[in-house]
């Protein structure tokens, strides 16, 4: 008679180790991502062009690093891209992820998303149909006014059969309403006067409405709302300002008294983030 356990009590414990050392084996999510990109002959700086990307969130994906994604729906989405940009399936990465950050995101973060995806509305141009309306209106106003006082004027119709030329006064001038001119962009030196030792960011949505977000340099959120064409808010911090913009070709920027003249394309979700000095994203 043996005392102890049986082989058969063992196993368990045998499989748990296999199943450990098999964990164990398979690499990180941002070390296979930085594996693969090695192997094709990519830097950094070409994921980042292929994709979009910013260089400083690939750095810190492939070290495992998904704080600077924004969240679960932002940083399986740069999986999903990353993996793609350097021949990897993002299937099993995507379900690696949701096994060590708790499954799939909640759905209640997905609508900002939805909301700065929308298709732009189509650009209208001024009212031309009213603007004459109104001057047609404001001309017979003035014409019946005219002639209503020149019925009391018995002379000035008396001048008139003689053959004299009336005056230039007495005739009625044609008066048309001018559109209202558009307002001025945000020029350099209107904001150029933001302190030195903080970060200003002016956002401006001038081609149509876009979803905007921003936080300071402890992460705090200044705002997260869309902003309507010709709506503008600025943004000011000790330090640093984050921006997530929805439809970044609608926006313009100017930070510490100078305007960003990057290529946003219409539709296009851009994270950004700008410090003290010559604006420089992050």
């Amino acid at each position: 008679m043996s005392i102890g356990n049986s082989p058969e009590d063992e196993r368990p414990f045998e499989d748990e180790r296999v199943e450990a050392d098999r964990e164990e084996a398979r690499p990180s999510i941002g070390r296979a991502l930085q594996q693969a990109r090695i192997a094709a002959g990519l830097t950094v700086d070409d994921v980042s062009s292929a994709t979009r990307v910013r260089m400083n969130i690939v750095h810190a994906i492939e070290a495992d690093d998904f704080t600077p994604c924004g969240g679960d729906v932002y940083a399986r989405g740069h999986i999903r891209t990353l993996a793609k940009a350097v021949h990897l399936d993002p299937e099993p990465l995507l379900a690696q992820y949701g096994e060590e950050h708790g499954g799939r995101p909640a759905p209640t973060p997905a609508a900002p998303l939805f909301e700065a995806e929308r298709i732009r509305p189509e650009r209208r141009g001024p009212n031309w149909t009213a603007a004459m309306v109104a001057a047609i209106v404001a001309v017979i106003g003035f014409v019946g006014f005219t002639m209503f006082q020149g019925g009391d004027d018995g002379g000035s119709e008396a001048n008139v059969a003689e053959g004299s030329t009336p005056s230039d006064s007495a005739s009625p001038t044609t008066k048309t309403k001018k559109p209202a001119d558009p307002e001025p962009e945000p020029s350099d030196s209107a904001i150029a006067a933001a302190p030195q030792d903080k970060v200003t960011v002016q956002v401006a949505a001038v081609d149509g409405r876009s979803w905007i977000a921003a936080r300071d340099h402890n992460n705090r959120m200044l705002f997260d709302g869309v902003l309507k064409q010709g709506d503008s808010k600025t943004f000011q911090d000790s330090s640093k300002i984050h921006l997530v913009l929805g439809d970044a070709g609608a926006i313009d920027l100017f930070v510490n008294g100078k305007k960003i003249e990057d290529d946003f394309q219409p539709g296009a979700v851009e994270r950004l983030t700008y410090t003290k000095g010559d604006p420089e994203a992050g």
